[in-house]
């Protein structure tokens, strides 16, 4: 990569919850160089609760610069500036993400018991708006991840909620959509 080219950041996030697993798998050497051959020149890790601690590098030695913190106020300034999001699979976390039209690698973290997240994470992956893997196979699913192959989140159409408290008001079903009109 030559020197004086663009930033692009990856930005890594596990929310509040502790998930070394992930910060690990990102913080390996393969990883690392797999963003690195994808054009990236910086990850930035939350690690949140985590106790496992990611080696920082100013990548000057011809790989990615690397830098972490715990948690911060709003991470919506981190998903604006990034390239590409590894996160974990909160809900919040992705559609945060999805609403800004960022790339997503969502993680799941298999050591969760009752493990409904994963199921968000697989269903909006076969509907091609992010991209799901495990801590093991990061570091593949970055090197043949096609990013180009994802779709836009659609906005949520209220419409059905809105015709819900309606309905559950007592208002007449068409209501609604005449003052849409």
């Amino acid at each position: 990569m030559e020197s004086g080219s663009t930033r692009r950041m990856v930005f890594v996030t596990v929310g509040t919850t502790c998930f070394d697993a992930l910060v690990a798998a990102v913080d390996t050497a393969q990883v690392k160089e797999q963003l690195w051959k994808k054009g990236y020149t910086h990850l930035l890790i939350q690690m949140g609760r985590g106790s496992y601690v990611p080696t920082k590098s100013l990548g000057d030695d011809g790989s990615v610069a690397v830098d972490y913190f715990t948690f911060s106020p709003s991470i919506k300034d981190h998903l604006r500036e990034a390239s590409l999001i590894i996160s974990h699979a909160g809900s919040g976390s992705i559609f945060e993400t999805l609403r800004l039209g960022k790339p997503l690698v969502v993680v799941v973290n298999e050591d969760l018991m009752d493990n409904h997240q994963s199921e968000l994470a697989e269903e909006l992956a076969e509907r091609k708006h992010l991209i799901c893997a495990r801590p093991q196979t990061l570091c593949e699913t970055i090197k043949s991840m096609d990013l180009e192959s994802l779709l836009p989140y659609p906005p949520a159409d209220a419409t059905p909620v809105a015709q819900l408290i309606n309905g559950f008001l007592g208002f007449p079903d068409d209501s609604f959509s005449q003052k849409l009109e």
